[in-house]
């Protein structure tokens, strides 16, 4: 699969698991499509702008009423061997010295953020996007190990994982044998994000709680006394949390929980280590998407043996074709697993895969549908294709993959074009989803992206289920997308890996696209995160006539996009900013962005090159290491005003 393809799916599991509640794929068969996508990530150094990787959990349900978090809630970074375990605590310890951290296990539930308000429970959300989540506090009442008053006069936010224990899980099937649920994990999660209260307190669910988001007060400078603290108000704690000093006690405790685990009364998807110190927490500080002192053990994948009854090729956005292996339904880790994906012809020969053999799948990390290799010597030899399954015109080999050059006229490849083009990263075109353009396609006859700028009102209405509200509103979204960026629209190009940052590099440097179109290989190479294999790509797209063709067409329209340098000026422009605690009204990324939009630097660590630090609430370390080099120190008031200014 393409980096496109693979953000395609995993953004669309992730709306059927935190949207809908009706996932397809089990929890294991995600995160290992979504480790192949960090892995892709890491070797070509492009994120696409709709990767999950820039973004914590899923959108909210509309028939839900939002709940913004006080404090915003991180997603785990992960480790998938104890050599990458190793490395991090060998990291961590490197930048801190001493250092004492705490195993926990990792629950495999819901995560849900608990509100209490001078000792009452005021309300409850699951975590949502990591700064917005869902309003579930009638569901979240009916759990009994959720305390409706804790001894604690302040506010807090306290996070813990929805479970329904495997017993409960059995007992609720048996009472109910016309509704049997199919795993515990989905079970507490439909449970807690049902519009009806009462289903949620049939499953008899638990919470576990084990962080803090938001607190006034409480006090606790670590994870062990957090957790003290969390017992005191009478709630459930992990079954298991150790405090130790070295990888090879933490790795120990990870072993025996490894044996122990097939007797839990829950289930559980790995193991969570953590600095222990909050001090030193603060420190490290996180990610845009992790915090940098703690991360997640995951276990080993589980594997079956199964049928591979056909191997079909896809035909993507750059006439790339991928093997997608057709399975014999089978069962693993909770989950039917039907289809894995073959990276190309090279990998099914090293395999030694056969249609109607047996093969061995393995989920990566309790759910990956990955075709490890041959079970038998049995089925036919899968032949190499030699034509487009689409098209049928030939294919060409480059490299250890197989094209197809009829890129004007074979179909996936022109409805994945005008997909891409018209994404909300790219030039953002409203109303232009996979069923309209594929109308658009088949009955418009419109194969290039120049196409959509002649499209009018009456054609659309003329198509099936588009009304004339929603025909007028297309035709304005294209109308506006001759204003784009010039790096979002070298992005919308769709140039052979070049991925939304790589795009923005290059809008920067060379200003225009008929600079861009001019760069050799070697003056392409030059530039940083772009290697042979990209540059190559670049300039083969400027030497095809049809692809001159269609920016000659889009430059008539009007497209022809111009980089403004905007870090010229603004209220930050000279200074290096460093952003601690949190803000109430801006993420930390919202931050972030604005302050380079005002021409800023952000650094993560104070040091002596730092002009300006911008405290929010519950600043630590990081605000006590600028007053003592005597930086220029800010709150969020200040922070606004200075916006306001610009």
């Amino acid at each position: 699969m393409t980096m496109e393809q693979i953000v395609k799916q995993l953004n669309i599991w992730a709306h059927e698991y935190y949207v809908l509640d009706n996932p397809s794929v089990p929890d294991t068969e995600y995160d290992a499509l979504y480790d192949q996508l960090v892995l892709l990530e890491k070797q070509t150094g492009v994120i696409l702008l709709d990767s999950p990787t820039r973004r914590v959990g899923g959108e909210t349900l509309k028939s839900f009423v939002q709940h913004r978090h006080l404090k915003r809630l991180y997603s785990l970074d992960k480790a998938q061997s104890f050599k990458e375990l190793e490395d991090w605590v060998t990291k961590v310890q490197k930048e801190l010295g001493d250092v004492d951290f705490t195993v926990e296990l990792k629950y495999d539930g819901l995560t849900i953020n608990v509100t209490y308000d001078n000792g009452n429970f005021v309300g409850a959300s699951t975590r949502g996007n990591g700064v917005v989540g869902e309003d579930v506090t009638e569901q979240v009442k009916t759990i009994r190990s959720v305390p409706l008053k804790i001894p604690f006069k302040g506010v807090c936010e306290l996070q813990g994982e929805g479970i329904m224990r495997l017993t409960e899980l059995e007992k609720y099937n048996l009472k109910h044998p016309d509704e049997k649920l199919k795993n515990a994990r989905n079970a507490a999660a439909g449970a807690i994000r049902n519009l009806n209260p009462k289903v949620t307190a049939k499953r008899n669910l638990d919470v576990i709680f084990y962080s803090s988001g938001y607190e006034d007060g409480i006090g606790a400078a670590s994870q062990t006394e957090l957790v003290d603290f969390l017992k005191s108000c009478g709630m459930r704690t992990n079954n298991v949390f150790e405090k130790v000093k070295s990888f090879d006690e933490i790795k120990c405790i990870i072993e025996r929980i490894a044996e122990e685990r097939s007797g839990y009364d829950f289930l559980i998807d790995g193991v969570v280590v953590k600095v222990n110190d909050f001090a030193m927490r603060e420190e490290l500080g996180y990610t845009d998407k992790f915090p940098k002192w703690a991360i997640a053990f995951k276990f080993d994948a589980e594997q079956v043996v199964t049928t591979l009854n056909d191997v079909v090729w896809q035909v993507g956005r750059t006439g790339k074709l991928t093997p997608t292996a057709e399975l014999e339904a089978v069962e693993l880790c909770g989950a039917t697993i039907k289809r894995a994906t073959l990276n190309n012809y090279g990998d099914i020969e090293r395999k030694g895969v056969k249609c109607g053999g047996l093969v061995f799948v393995r989920r990566s990390n309790d759910v990956i549908p990955e075709v490890l290799g041959a079970a038998d010597d049995e089925g036919e030899i899968i032949v190499k294709p030699t034509v487009c399954p689409s098209c049928g015109s030939v294919l060409q080999e480059v490299g250890a993959h197989l094209y197809c050059v009829n890129a004007q006229h074979c179909r996936p490849q022109i409805v994945a074009r005008l997909t891409h083009y018209s994404s909300k990263n790219a030039c953002d075109i409203d109303g232009i989803k996979d069923k309209t353009i594929s109308l658009l396609v088949d009955k418009l006859n419109v194969n290039s992206v120049a196409d959509l700028y002649s499209l009018t009102k009456d054609e659309l209405v003329a198509l099936d289920g588009i009304q004339e509200k929603k025909a007028q509103n297309i035709v304005n979204a294209i109308s506006d997308s001759k204003g784009v960026e010039l790096d979002k629209f070298i992005f919308a190009l769709g140039l052979d890996n070049v991925g939304a940052v790589t795009a923005k590099d290059l809008a920067t440097h060379f200003g225009s696209i008929e600079g861009l179109s001019k760069a050799t290989q070697e003056q392409l190479v030059m530039l940083d995160g772009i290697g042979d294999i990209v540059a190559e790509g670049i300039v083969q797209f400027f030497n095809e006539p049809q692809n001159l063709e269609i920016l000659a067409r889009l430059k008539e329209i009007g497209i022809d996009p111009k980089y403004e340098n905007k870090l010229a000026q603004g209220v930050f422009v000279g200074k290096k900013v460093v952003l601690t605690g949190s803000l109430v009204d801006y993420t930390r990324s919202q931050a972030s962005k604005l302050i380079e939009e005002q021409g800023g630097e952000l650094s993560a660590t104070v040091s002596k090159s730092v002009n300006l630090v911008i405290a929010g609430a519950e600043a630590g370390s990081k605000l006590d290491k600028a007053r003592a080099l005597g930086i220029e120190i800010i709150d969020e008031l200040r922070f606004k005003e200075m916006l306001q200014s610009k």
